[in-house]
């Protein structure tokens, strides 16, 4: 029992120990942690009082700056006001010094103003008693010898005026004749082209003259079929090795002699086989055409030009005008034409298209008796060409007046490019000219297909529809066409007309 008393009692005191220790030890620790607060707190209150001194001290020091700054801006001040103030009080000193030079200057004036009232006062004193005695001595007014005067000196100065102006007149029109000399020579100079005239016969060469007979055919029936397809006369003669296409007009020429080399170079000749090499040979002819109207137009650098007025262009590569190519003649026109205008200070551009289209009527297929140059004039009103070009196709031979400088320009390129020596014949003109009648005589009559001069215009050779003309209507045709032959056209010797009537039948066995 006592065991368990002490044990008690021994643990109620370490109890009582461990509870005392930890008071301590607590309260201990409460005074280290409120002593040290207390010295956190002493050392924040003076680094705060630190700071605010410093604080303070920066704050006056950015005072006493901005206080410097304030009163040195303030002295500037002072001083721009200062000089300011003494350059207008020099000013106002200048000023005052002016207006006392110009008070002197108006009274001298005033005073200079007066005198010379004086004098004009006495001067009109006296010119008055001059025009009297003068009156006196002429026996005139003042009126009428101011009349005569005026009169003396009006006829004077017309007479120098007239002078004058008929030595600027002789001296303008000996400047200006020798300067239209020039311009004109320095232009043929520049224009380097070649004189080729057209001929109306081509030259075939065959491998052997044993194709000579293969081209004839069976009773003639080959070179008949050529003939007939497209219009040209083939001339086979003892020249070896060679055969002779003779045609007026240069694209039926030129597609016989290109269908004729193929045949040869084929080798394949019989009528059938002629037939399709000139069909073929006819459309790239057409576009031998097209081409050559792009070239011409792309080689003067001229931009919109129409389809229509290209294909026009083309054609005239093949037409003549006096054995002179019609497109070589328009191109150097054009080319005339923009170096005259350069020179004068005219519009080139507008000469140069105009040069171009002045015969622009020789390729257009019409039936139209009107002229080229209106045919021409027509075609570019209706395409939309500047009304400047128009009127100088239409005035490049006289059938208008020309309105433009470019139109007489152009009137001038084309003799130039016509007058050069051996640009043209005169003689193979009317040949054409011939040959052109005959084939628009025989295309007049109802039922004709087509018309072909051969043999140099000796025969006419006529394709009538078989279907609209009768073997009795093909005789009444021959009859009537060398009737109007006869009555409209002058030539040598005889012509014959040719009617073919042919019947032909195709079936297809499938």
């Amino acid at each position: 029992m006592e065991r368990i008393l002490i044990i008690l009692l021994s643990c109620l005191i370490g109890i009582i120990l461990g509870w005392l220790s930890r008071w301590l030890y607590a309260k201990f620790k409460l005074t280290s942690v409120e002593q040290r607060a207390i010295r956190l707190n002493e050392e924040a209150i003076k680094e705060a009082e630190a700071k605010s001194k410093e604080l303070l001290l920066e704050t006056r020091d950015q005072l006493l700056k901005e206080q410097q700054q304030q009163e040195r801006e303030a002295r500037e001040r002072r001083s721009e006001l200062q000089r300011v103030e003494r350059r207008i009080l020099q000013k106002e000193e200048n000023l005052e010094h002016k207006q006392a030079e110009l008070d002197a200057i108006k009274k001298q004036l005033g005073d200079r103003e007066a005198g010379l009232s004086r004098k004009e006062q006495e001067v009109a004193e006296k010119e008055g008693s001059l025009i009297i005695e003068l009156e006196r001595i002429a026996g005139l007014s003042a009126d009428e010898a101011k009349n005569i005067i005026m009169e003396t000196m009006y006829n004077d100065a017309r007479r120098d005026a007239q002078l004058m102006i008929n030595k600027i007149e002789q001296e303008a029109q000996l400047s200006a004749d020798k300067k239209a000399r020039d311009i004109v020579v320095t232009s043929i100079q520049r224009l380097a082209t070649e004189v080729v005239s057209d001929v109306t016969v081509s030259s075939v060469s065959l491998p052997s003259d044993e194709m000579k007979g293969r081209i004839i055919g069976r009773e003639g029936r080959n070179i008949r079929t050529l003939e007939t397809l497209t219009g040209v006369d083939v001339i086979i003669d003892d020249t070896p090795e060679a055969v002779v296409i003779s045609c007026f007009d240069p694209v039926r020429k030129e597609i016989a002699r290109v269908s004729l080399e193929r045949l040869v170079q084929d080798g394949r000749i019989h009528p059938a086989r002629i037939e399709e090499v000139v069909n073929k040979v006819t459309k790239e002819i057409g576009r031998i055409i097209a081409d050559e109207g792009e070239k011409v137009i792309f080689d003067l650098g001229i931009h919109n030009v129409g389809p229509e007025t290209i294909r026009a262009l083309g054609r005239l590569h093949f037409r003549t005008s006096y054995g002179q190519n019609v497109l070589s003649h328009s191109k150097e026109v054009a080319i005339l034409s923009g170096m005259i205008a350069s020179e004068i200070g005219a519009n080139s551009e507008l000469a140069m298209r105009s040069g171009l289209l002045h015969d622009i009527g020789k390729g257009i297929e019409t039936e139209s008796d009107a002229n080229h140059a209106e045919l021409g004039a027509d075609m570019a009103k209706r395409l939309g060409e500047d009304p400047r070009v128009v009127n100088a196709i239409l005035a490049h031979h006289n059938d208008a007046e020309p309105q433009t400088i470019e139109a007489v320009i152009v009137q001038i390129a084309d003799a130039i490019s016509a007058a050069r020596p051996g640009a043209r014949r005169e003689t193979l003109d009317n040949y054409i000219k011939r040959l052109e009648s005959l084939e628009q005589i025989a295309e007049s009559f109802t039922g004709v297909d087509k018309a072909y001069a051969i043999q140099a215009g000796r025969e006419l050779r006529i394709l009538v529809n078989n279907d609209q003309v009768t073997d009795d209507g093909a005789k009444e045709i021959a009859k009537g066409i060398a009737g109007r032959i006869e009555a409209e056209l002058r030539y040598p010797g005889r012509i014959k007309v040719t009617i073919i009537r042919e019947m032909r039948v195709v079936e297809y066995a499938r």
